[in-house]
């Protein structure tokens, strides 16, 4: 059988699997970019706390979840995960072992090691709104959830946007880990498609391809969306 039809979408062919993979690794990269925001924003908040206390909780996640292996993180998660789940069924006369579903654990994993990375980009997109701004919406009288609304969440978007393409990037990379989890990703599929046909080279070189894809057309997204953001901040300084 020819390359060509090993990877193309024929009765033999791997073609439709890599697509579905490739959608897997999309589906659990947003997943946890989604949770990182979440985690990330709540820890930038800790960082920027006026309390010590919260100050050295956010700098630890931060520093917990930078410095370790994303490997080791992955592992804790899915194997954690699966004996806590497993402990809580025996608490409730389950017997047998329950597993944390790969989707999930790899999700979770890898958007904890986001939320730090996020953490950091939220922070430093905060210290880079004009503190005039701050001080005039406080001057006419804006509350605290409106200039959040209309100050703050706005113009921290528009500068945490390279960074969050970054963490992006980032986290597309860390889902090639998720695979020891046995979840169906792109780096697995194409692990599996090569040692069934013995065509190592060929399916590796492959999926190679298509993380450049998956990356190449990130960055015109991310890209399009700065522009756009920048657009429209000239053109509403422009109406004042």
């Amino acid at each position: 059988m020819s390359w060509i039809d090993l990877i193309g979408f024929g009765e033999q062919g791997r073609g439709g699997i890599l697509l579905w993979a490739m959608g897997m690794t999309l589906a659990v990269t947003a997943a946890s970019l989604c949770i990182g925001a979440a985690l990330g924003a709540v820890v930038a908040a800790a960082k920027l706390s006026a309390s010590r206390p919260a100050r050295w909780l956010g700098d630890a996640y931060t520093t917990v979840f930078r410095g370790a292996p994303e490997l080791l993180i992955i592992y804790l998660v899915y194997f954690g995960g699966s004996q806590a789940v497993t402990a809580v069924g025996r608490w409730l006369n389950y017997e047998g072992f329950l597993g944390l579903p790969s989707f999930l654990a790899g999700a979770v994993a890898v958007g904890l090691i986001s939320g730090a990375y996020q953490a950091e980009v939220y922070r430093g997109a905060y210290q880079a709104v004009s503190r005039g701004e701050l001080d005039a919406a406080r001057s006419i009288g804006m509350g605290t959830l409106l200039r959040l609304r209309r100050i703050l969440v706005p113009q921290i978007l528009r500068f945490s946007l390279p960074g969050l393409g970054n963490v992006w990037q980032l986290s597309l990379k860390d889902s090639t880990l998720v695979s020891v989890t046995g979840l169906a990703e792109l780096m697995r599929t194409s692990q599996i498609a090569a040692g069934s046909t013995k065509q190592y080279f060929l399916f590796f070189i492959v999926g190679g391809a298509l993380y450049l894809v998956l990356t190449t057309l990130s960055d015109r997204v991310f890209n399009f969306a700065e522009r756009r953001v920048a657009r429209s901040f000239r053109h509403g300084l422009g109406r004042h």
